[in-house]
């Protein structure tokens, strides 16, 4: 696997392993972050969401069934077709094959709902002097197969995530004009449409559903980015690194548990 590609994230097995943690990021939010957080700060909620693992995948994902119509104050405005019948990848993926988005069954995303997933992406992990963005290292993609899977949990992700895009290119036409677009507007501008949802217990009613929306997504967000070699930098992972000796536990160690 090519540590430059910015496609390079695990086989889909392991990856889909991964996200059953990754949901319950956004459950460790601080309560006074807004929708532009540090890198820290996240890798603190990837940090917790160990400590539950065994939690469901983002209970708010079910509260729309697929190919049900939009409830009045929901992201988007009109029904989101279901998956048409597709194939997985099996019991038995090609492990030592390297996927691209597309190889497995067939992407979601439109040229314009992939802009405003790349703004959103890089709003929730932008750039800095550590790492590159969410949208450099290819998370849009990883959404976009993400909610294109045939699986059940992607399935009711793919209503909560085409909704909610649809809802902030809407919510940015409604602000700032119509027309408006959410990619197009300032970092100002956008950021000033996620201080509203960013965080779900402390949104308004009548942005409740599209801050459930913006928890599913910024879930989807983390678990994409730390997936990737450039992630797995970030988070000073070393795991599945050969190593060439083992000096075994220090004099200390070996003296507290009276083996020295």
């Amino acid at each position: 696997m090519d540590p430059k590609d910015p496609t390079a994230h695990e086989d889909p097995t392991s990856r889909r392993a991964l996200m059953d943690s990754a949901a319950v990021i956004a459950a460790h939010a601080p309560v006074d972050t807004g929708a532009l957080t540090d890198r820290r700060t996240t890798l603190k909620w990837v940090l917790a969401a160990a400590a539950a693992m065994a939690g469901p995948l983002g209970s708010h994902a079910h509260a729309h069934a697929p190919g049900a119509p939009a409830h009045p104050g929901t992201p988007g405005s009109s029904a989101i077709p279901d998956l048409p019948a597709r194939k997985g990848y099996g019991t038995d993926p090609d492990l030592s094959k390297v996927y691209k988005p597309g190889d497995l069954w067939p992407l979601t995303l439109t040229g314009p709902q992939r802009e405003t997933s790349k703004s959103l992406c890089d709003l929730i992990i932008p750039a800095d002097a550590s790492s590159p963005s969410a949208s450099e290292v290819g998370v849009v993609d990883f959404i976009d197969e993400w909610i294109s899977a045939p699986y059940e949990q992607h399935r009711l992700d793919r209503i909560v995530i085409l909704e909610g895009i649809a809802w902030l290119d809407s919510e940015a036409a409604s602000r700032y004009g119509p027309g408006s677009a959410f990619a197009a507007l300032s970092q100002q501008q956008q950021t000033a449409i996620c201080d509203d949802i960013c965080l779900a217990d402390k949104a308004t009613s009548n942005f409740a559903k599209a801050a459930k929306f913006f928890a599913r997504y910024r879930d989807l967000t983390a678990g994409g980015f730390y997936t990737t070699p450039q992630g797995r930098q970030d988070l000073r992972y070393v795991g599945n690194v050969p190593s060439t000796h083992f000096d075994g536990p220090s004099p200390e160690v070996l003296k507290k548990v009276g083996l020295a």
